[in-house]
């Protein structure tokens, strides 16, 4: 009788599982599956720009004149974080490039926006401004304080697309 048992519940088991494996099937057919369609959306960050623009104790910055193929992706004013400003974008070559600022103590903004990057002790001169370059397990960056805000460019882009994000960024005041 146990053996008999036993029987009946590997055969349930399989049972149960060609159901499940028919009902998988099923929903994958119609599931609409569009392989040419656009994974990221670009996001319009115009409004929040402005806002932060009027809110913000430091000029904001955003890039003008990016060449095609720059997707903006994630947009943040956080007052209540020491005036963090956040932009996101997907480059070219589909690299995060992230552009961030905010009026927190440099040292401990910085590499929580790289996760953990340092200090190479490096600089790069990049449209007539020098930025620090910071160097990171996950993120490199571009990094330099001024307008009583640090500004970073940071990203799992190379120091020459970030060095593109950085040169295109203006200010302009609200």
């Amino acid at each position: 009788m146990a053996a008999k048992r036993g029987r009946q519940t590997v055969r349930g088991m399989f049972q149960s599982l060609g159901v499940i494996m028919v009902a998988a099937g099923v929903m994958y057919l119609f599931i609409p599956h569009d392989e040419d369609a656009e994974p990221v959306k670009a996001k319009d960050y115009r409004v929040e720009l402005i806002t932060a623009q009027r809110a913000a104790p430091y000029p904001v910055m955003a890039p003008e004149g990016l060449g095609d193929g720059w997707k903006a992706t994630v947009v943040s004013y956080k007052r209540e974080q020491a005036n963090a400003w956040q932009l996101g974008f997907l480059s070219p070559d589909t690299q995060y490039v992230s552009v961030n600022q905010s009026t927190a103590e440099a040292k401990k903004y910085v590499p929580k926006v790289t996760h953990e990057a340092k200090n190479t002790g490096k600089t790069q001169t990049v449209a007539g401004q020098v930025w620090q370059r910071w160097e990171g397990p996950k993120y490199d960056a571009l990094v330099r304080t001024d307008g009583g805000a640090t500004t970073v460019v940071t990203g799992t882009a190379s120091f020459e697309t970030l060095a593109e994000m950085a040169g295109a960024l203006r200010s302009k005041q609200v």
